[in-house]
């Protein structure tokens, strides 16, 4: 199944602590991981959080600033994103192709404004208050059985039926095939769903094998997939591993 990891933290700063945990098991269909990225005090420079992408939804509360909110998500490549000295975010990451983006839009790239929609992301936000991340699960289970009542996110039979046979994909073929579509048939559902073309999510889907020390499943040779690795993250694979976790 797939198992993406969403961000590489740097390993020289100790003072962010970076939690995953899965959602219930009702909700496992749904929702990959709540998580929690925040720091210890103040730290002494800004931080850069390098976010990987996942072609998976976010939602993202701003716990310093109760206000801030958003539903987001990242294009193809990777991006590095300037967080400051001081944060403390509360995240659900959903699926790919989950989030009923017709009926509440996606934005791109992380949320840094107060939110002005329509979805209870502000009063979610501060329902979590100073509960303990243990705490504010259940507040977070409890949001999005209320988008699943209200049809938001619903489960995505193509894209389960891509990750069940993710190790046998080496090719936007395969991928159709693998979802009992053709390719055309492939195209307009992965758009509508995820937003993402066939060619790109096969790009992300190959990026998070990688990231699993799987590339050989993912590329035909080593040096396509050095040149691929870096082209969406921004550096070789050898000095990811050194200058991040994931």
């Amino acid at each position: 199944m797939y198992d993406p990891k969403g961000n590489g933290k740097e390993k020289t700063i100790q003072a962010v602590q970076f939690t995953e945990v899965e959602p219930p098991e009702h909700l496992r269909g749904i929702v990959h991981r709540f998580l929690e990225l925040k720091t210890d005090g103040v730290l002494p420079q800004d931080y850069r959080f390098h976010a990987l992408p996942d072609a998976c939804t976010y939602i993202v509360f701003d716990q310093l600033n109760r206000d801030v909110a958003g539903v987001t998500k990242l294009r193809a490549s990777s991006e590095e994103l300037n967080l400051g000295r001081e944060f403390h975010f509360i995240n659900i990451r959903f699926l790919p192709g989950v989030w009923q983006s017709a009926l509440a839009p996606v934005t791109y790239g992380m949320v840094d404004h107060p939110y002005g929609g329509e979805l209870p992301l502000v009063e979610t936000n501060r329902a979590m208050g100073q509960l303990s991340f243990a705490e504010k699960q259940s507040v977070l289970s409890d949001f999005v059985e209320r988008l699943i009542d209200d049809e938001l996110v619903v489960s995505n039979p193509v894209t389960e039926k891509i990750f069940h046979r993710l190790d046998e994909i080496y090719s936007v073929a395969d991928m159709a095939t693998a979802a009992n579509l053709s390719a055309r048939q492939l195209q307009r559902v992965l758009k509508r769903t995820t937003g993402f073309t066939p060619h790109d999510f096969l790009k992300v889907l190959r990026l998070q094998q990688a990231l699993r020390g799987e590339p050989s499943l993912s590329y035909a040779d080593q040096s396509h997939f050095i040149h691929s690795f870096r082209k969406a993250t921004g550096y070789t694979p050898g000095k990811y591993s050194k200058k991040f976790d994931v």
